[in-house]
């Protein structure tokens, strides 16, 4: 009996500890590595904006009752600071604020994630969110409810035609009151699976760059395999793509890398993470790219010194990551987040 009484008392000791390092390093997170985490496991381009910390850094202030003139100046602000280039929402902002009861104007962040199964639009609520609110308004669209709480609001064509100005995205929406947490998709079956697996681990791959980009505004996020196409100097012409190779074969070794993401920092700077699967091959990269982002841009046009200033570059173990200071009146997060991009290459 003693014994018995004994293993249990181990076995309670055992899993109050690792509840306690689970409860821990949750609450250690930032919101951007939360959102990663409940994104789909095929997620393969993700874009982050912070809308709650958008909306400080403008000075926007603003809620669900806001003029809806307000809210299409906080926009337009957003778009000038290079601060909305990853949403799925600007153009659906004015009708989302005025129709839906929620948009960027009141979220707290949104996670955009692309595979080549799908895509699903995740957002966050305030702990004060009207949820009863909400469901009335979809209803009252004439999405058509779902049996279960957390299901999915059929909407559809139809229904987003009769609406006008919104995002396939919003074709199909489901609430997770218990996560305060909107999805929304243009394929109700992906929706649907987005929603049931939600939490079951994220995308592994990209933790390390993910963890590097801190608490940004607004990201890029890619696995390796994505942004080996989406960023490559094959999508230059002919002239541009054979001038990289040059550049390519002066600035020494360049390795395919993991996982890529670039993030407008809280003093929008901008932060290149990279990840790769060697110590050496992150420190080779370190010099080899640092070169590349100080000189042209082929297939972007003049250099990349006339978008930004290079300045920190460093390797940690297998990450690399880039300090880029923005030159006045530049967009770099929304031109250099598609290829061709020399520094990026694969």
């Amino acid at each position: 009996m003693r014994t018995t009484v004994g293993a249990l008392a181990v076995v309670l000791v055992i899993t109050a500890a690792v509840v306690g390092v689970r409860w821990w390093q949750d609450a250690h997170r930032t919101d951007l590595e939360r959102a990663v985490g409940l994104a789909p496991a095929d997620g393969e381009r993700l874009s982050w904006t912070d809308w709650a910390a958008v909306r400080e850094e403008l000075g926007a202030d603003l809620s669900e009752d806001s003029p809806q003139g307000d809210v299409v100046d906080f926009m337009a602000e957003g778009y000038d600071a290079d601060l909305t280039s990853a949403s799925a929402l600007p153009e659906s902002a004015q009708q989302l604020h005025v129709q839906y009861g929620f948009s960027p104007a009141t979220v707290d962040w949104e996670l955009f994630s692309q595979s080549q199964e799908g895509a699903v639009v995740m957002l966050h609520l305030p702990d004060s969110t009207d949820w009863g609110r909400i469901a009335d308004r979809l209803r009252g669209l004439g999405y058509t409810e779902p049996d279960d709480e957390a299901g999915v609001w059929v909407g559809g064509d139809e229904t987003l035609g009769r609406i006008g100005g919104v995002s396939p995205e919003l074709s199909h929406v489901s609430l997770v009151e218990d996560e305060s947490l909107i999805l929304t998709s243009d394929a109700e079956a992906y929706l649907e699976t987005a929603v049931d697996t939600l939490g079951d681990g994220g995308i592994e791959d990209l933790e390390e760059v993910v963890e590097a980009s801190g608490e940004p505004l607004s990201a890029a996020i890619y696995t390796g395999e994505h942004a080996c196409g989406a960023l490559s100097m094959g999508q230059a012409d002919p002239d541009d793509e054979a001038e990289a190779d040059r550049l390519v074969a002066e600035a020494g070794e360049v390795d395919a890398f993991t996982a890529y993401a670039m993030s407008v920092q809280p003093d929008r700077d901008l932060r290149l993470a990279l990840s790769f699967e060697s110590d050496d091959q992150a420190r080779a990269n370190a010099d080899s790219r640092a070169v590349l982002a100080s000189g042209p841009a082929p297939g972007q046009g003049g250099d990349f010194a006339d978008r930004f200033t290079l300045g920190d570059v460093a390797s940690d173990g297998t990450l690399l990551t880039m300090e880029l200071a923005p030159v006045e009146g530049t967009f770099v997060l929304s031109d250099l987040s598609t290829g061709p991009v020399l520094f990026a290459t694969c």
